[in-house]
């Protein structure tokens, strides 16, 4: 048995609960001569040596191998590793161990606190822990640290879901129970994931399915956006290779599309439509108008997509290149007339569906948008 000292985000009950796969009580307990500090540009903290200072946290006693090895798994990959310490509490001085970061893999920054991370990071990092735990036995720690940043987005993508739920009027609504999953395993995880379960679901006459293995290729929600002058009554829209028709055998693997890019964990899907308007076009958008909520490719694809229309001014100055060069990102943005937009409709030049969902609602909209901005 272990007896553990948490002075970091495991202090969060239902992080450490998501961790262990159960709840376990604690004792409140400190580290003297010690302080937390948020690892520089990471969405977590480490703990180091300082005169003076003292880390609180708190202390799980008998733990057994099974918990320990659960927390190896989450902590090893962020180069965290146990060491032993002597904590204060209220009894008296404890031995206990920690889980102490790699030395030089992280640098200390500011004063670090729970109640603050708890309010920016907490109910995403507790959905991603759900994920990294379900990896355990399938993909190495370190696997997972890479692609950690699209476990946040899928995590607040999944929040996103249950927290507002499409309606089921026509459709049937699910039920505890409609799906049981007997196995799961992961056998690609990058960047992007595939994720495959055998699974049996609820049939329409009532009955269970029998086993079937199905897979789904796990990104994270993302958001589009065209913008659109209704003065000039024009659009813009952006260029850049596409590995999807490249992988199909297309011959023309350059596409047209409104601007998008995925949702960051703790963003809003307007704010990821701001954000990936400036980076990719250089544009300020204006007032934004939601075209439609939806999963473009169901049954293969977790992605769901927020399409908008923005309002902006778009002078000729507004075409050029663009793009993240940290991302390899070369994109050119093109600024075209709204009859010229629903020419590459008709044509098949304009092949993607958000470009398509949203120039056809925009065909619809456009008068009264016109005469909105006095056209």
């Amino acid at each position: 048995m272990a007896d553990l000292f948490f002075y970091g985000t495991l202090c969060h009950p239902p992080l450490l609960a998501a961790v262990l796969g159960r709840e376990v009580s604690a004792l409140p307990a400190r580290l003297p001569g010690h302080r937390v500090a948020w690892a520089a540009g990471e969405g977590f903290p480490l703990v180091e040596p300082a005169a003076g200072a003292t880390a609180e946290g708190l202390l799980v006693r008998g733990l057994d191998a099974a918990a320990v090895a659960r927390l190896d798994h989450y902590e090893g990959g962020f180069a965290y590793a146990l060491r032993p310490v002597t904590v204060e509490t209220a009894a008296g001085p404890a031995a206990a161990s920690i889980y102490w970061p790699a030395p030089g893999h992280w640098t200390a920054g500011a004063d670090w606190r729970l109640a603050d991370w708890v309010d920016r990071f907490g109910a995403v990092a507790v959905a991603a822990a759900a994920d990294w735990m379900a990896a355990m036995g399938l993909v190495e720690p370190g696997a997972l640290r890479a692609r950690y940043p699209l476990m946040l987005i899928r995590a607040a993508s999944r929040l996103r879901a249950t927290a507002s739920p499409a309606p089921a009027t026509l459709r049937r609504a699910a039920a505890p129970g409609d799906v049981a999953v007997a196995a799961f395993r992961i056998p690609y995880a990058a960047y992007f994931a595939v994720e495959e379960r055998d699974l049996r679901f609820r049939r329409f006459d009532g009955t269970m399915s029998p086993a079937v293995t199905r897979a789904a290729f796990v990104s994270g929600d993302a958001v589009t956006v065209l913008p659109y002058d209704p003065v000039r009554d024009r659009v813009l829209v952006v260029e850049q290779f596409r590995p999807g028709p490249h992988g199909r055998g297309d011959p023309e693997p350059w596409l047209l599309e409104p601007i998008a890019g995925r949702i960051d964990a703790g963003e809003t899907p307007e704010a990821a439509a701001r954000r990936e308007a400036i980076e990719e076009a250089g544009l300020a958008l204006g007032a934004l108008l939601p075209v439609a909520r939806y999963y473009p490719s169901p049954g293969a694809k977790t992605e769901y997509l927020y399409s908008y229309v923005a309002l902006c001014d778009l002078p000729d100055a507004a075409a050029g290149l663009g793009g993240a060069p940290e991302e390899a990102e070369d994109i050119r943005a093109h600024v075209i007339g709204f009859d010229r937009l629903m020419g590459l409709v008709r044509s098949g030049e304009a092949d993607n569906g958000p470009l398509l969902v949203t120039a056809l609602w925009l065909a619809g909209e456009r008068p009264r948008l016109r005469a909105a901005a006095g056209a």
